[in-house]
């Protein structure tokens, strides 16, 4: 069996929190196993941020061999260009306005907005942070999906069959190592 092109995908998502400040997601996949790698938020992002999020998941889980984005101005930043030529990843920019090019990514912010940013009402950053993160823990590991043979995505990415063991512990790093010590998120939901 020939080994699998190990591709990500990474984009932006932006909502806003209550006080009506701009809210925006990095997110990052892996579109073999459909596993959310990051989603990283901040009021903006430089390319530097860009950066320091793709030097620490490539630290942590490897090199992808490619990166597919869309051509905005953070994805196309010569910072960008040259620390992914740096770690020897190859980009895969879809042309302009075929959003469809870049399915898996477009997929999974519909998911993250229909199930979670359309139905909460974000309080602060720091809950957006809390909330967002739990979500994707749980999209990982809890979710099970058709294309994956029914598995979550950690289950398949680690050829754990999810239908014959106890579910999966939830190893992933968190930046909030005392969750409880910020307001309780989900207080008030939106409609």
């Amino acid at each position: 069996m020939p080994a699998t092109r190990i591709v990500w995908s990474y984009d932006f998502v932006t909502d806003r929190t209550e006080d009506r400040r701009q809210l925006r997601l990095l997110v990052v996949i892996d579109e073999c196993t459909r596993k959310c790698l990051a989603i990283e938020m901040g009021r903006s992002f430089t390319a530097h941020d860009i950066v320091g999020v793709l030097q620490y998941l490539f630290a942590v889980r490897g090199t992808p061999e490619h990166l597919r984005s869309d051509n905005g101005p953070e994805f196309v930043s010569r910072v960008i260009c040259r620390s992914l030529k740096e770690a020897d990843v190859k980009t895969l920019f879809i042309a302009k306005v075929s959003p469809w090019e870049n399915g898996y990514v477009e997929s999974f912010n519909g998911t993250l907005r229909d199930e979670l940013l359309n139905r909460e009402i974000l309080l602060s950053f720091e809950e957006a942070c809390w909330v967002i993160d739990r979500w994707r823990i749980d999209y990982n590991h809890h979710r099970i999906h058709s294309s994956l043979d029914y598995q979550t995505p950690a289950a398949y990415a680690t050829g754990f069959d999810l239908s014959t063991s106890a579910t999966p512990q939830l190893p992933e790093h968190s930046r909030f190592t005392n969750p409880n010590s910020l307001t309780q998120p989900g207080a008030k939901t939106g409609g």
